[in-house]
């Protein structure tokens, strides 16, 4: 399991999700003009390598400055059991990045008042109350248990702080968990959630920043509020609006000849297609930790709308104190990388000094950890 999640993405939905002030100082020159030649070819032949190499079967770049497009291409090959040519529209498991799309919905229902930051998700989920920390993670499920101290908060979901796990850390509990919740049937949201909250927990609540399934819970508070599944939610109000014609839980039979499957390395280490598919029709769980289907060209409207401020084409999705709450730190130093923390469903960059890294100053988690070093070295100086 983990090792396929490792490798889902065989399409690289690479887009600039950083408007630095000198960026905005260029905005009257061309915008393409801008972006060295020379350092693009440099980016356009890293990738046919990592083709050619078989590190990926394919990628679908997309690179935008200043809202205009300056690189968009298709490499390789979308299937690799039919050698099936990789298209710039594909339609892919984006996994993690269904996380980002979740949370502004969940902040969209926030800013209608539907509920407080610091509410305990208990007030309006009855499930969470009495929850159980294990006490040693390293004996799984055997583990003795001891009583949450505090109450777990909608923050602390938003922020993956509230003590769930992923079921990706390696531990006898994170293995169990994963097992529960991703292998053994769910039948929907509230299904998975519900099972989640029957796990001990990996740390009090508060206390750690823990990569989590902890979006989900996200989803199945959509649904509470709203009163539509999460997919009719997002579809409504975010991907009809947007124009997010590719973007869903499910993809329509006319658009099957579009996907492209979930890859990874054989026993031999060999780049193949993955024995475990995520079905591409018939899918009730609607989760917020991933499960989405997208094209590059949709996540890419979906960015420029929050690199917007929350407009997008003169309509207002999220305000821009939301978009700015949403990235910036809110865990102080619990998030243990260098340099960096951790918003509102993004990762925050809070000192690229610190970080040593060629980084955005706020980043999609999910997203292929290379680009963002490629694409800020594109720009000329």
């Amino acid at each position: 399991m983990q090792k396929t999640i490792t490798l889902l993405f065989i399409s690289l939905l690479l887009f600039t999700f950083q408007y630095t002030a000198q960026a905005q100082a260029i905005a009257l020159e061309s915008k393409v003009e801008n972006i060295s030649k020379k350092r693009l070819g440099r980016y356009d032949t890293f990738l046919k390598n990592e083709v050619k190499e078989g590190n990926i079967p394919g990628a679908v770049s997309y690179v935008m400055l200043n809202g205009e497009v300056v690189h968009q291409k298709a490499y390789g090959l979308s299937s690799m059991n039919d050698n099936t040519p990789m298209q710039e529209n594909q339609i892919l498991h984006i996994m993690s990045m269904t996380k980002p799309i979740v949370s502004v919905a969940f902040m969209m229902l926030y800013e209608e008042g539907h509920f407080q930051l610091t509410d305990p998700v208990s007030k309006y989920l009855p499930e969470f109350k009495d929850l159980k920390v294990a006490a040693d993670v390293n004996k799984g499920l055997d583990s003795p248990t001891v009583p949450a101290e505090n109450k777990v908060t909608i923050h602390q979901i938003l922020t993956h702080t509230a003590g769930f796990s992923h079921g990706l850390g390696g531990t006898e509990l994170d293995n169990a968990i994963a097992k529960a919740l991703y292998v053994d049937p769910q039948k929907n949201i509230e299904s998975r959630v519900n099972t989640l909250v029957g796990l001990p927990l990996v740390s009090q609540p508060g206390e750690q920043w823990y990569y989590s399934a902890s979006p989900d819970v996200l989803s199945l508070l959509i649904e509470h509020f709203s009163g539509m599944t999460s997919a009719e939610f997002l579809q409504i109000r975010l991907f009809d609006p947007l124009g997010m014609k590719d973007t869903g839980y499910n993809i329509p039979q006319e658009k099957h000849n579009r996907w492209g499957p979930v890859h990874n390395r054989n026993d031999e280490g060999k780049m193949v297609n993955s024995d475990q598919q995520l079905p591409i029709e018939g899918n009730t769980v609607y989760g917020g930790s991933h499960g989405l289907f997208s094209t590059a060209t949709d996540y890419m409207v979906f960015s420029q709308m929050l690199l917007n401020k929350g407009i997008w084409k003169g309509r207002q999705y999220l305000s821009p104190k939301t978009v700015e709450l949403m990235t910036m730190n809110q865990v102080g130093n619990l998030y243990q990388a260098p340099g960096q923390g951790f918003g509102l469903g993004f990762g925050i960059t809070t000192d690229v000094a610190e970080s040593k890294g060629l980084v955005p100053s706020v980043s999609i988690i999910g997203a292929v950890p290379i680009a963002p070093t490629f694409l800020s070295t594109l720009k000329k100086s």
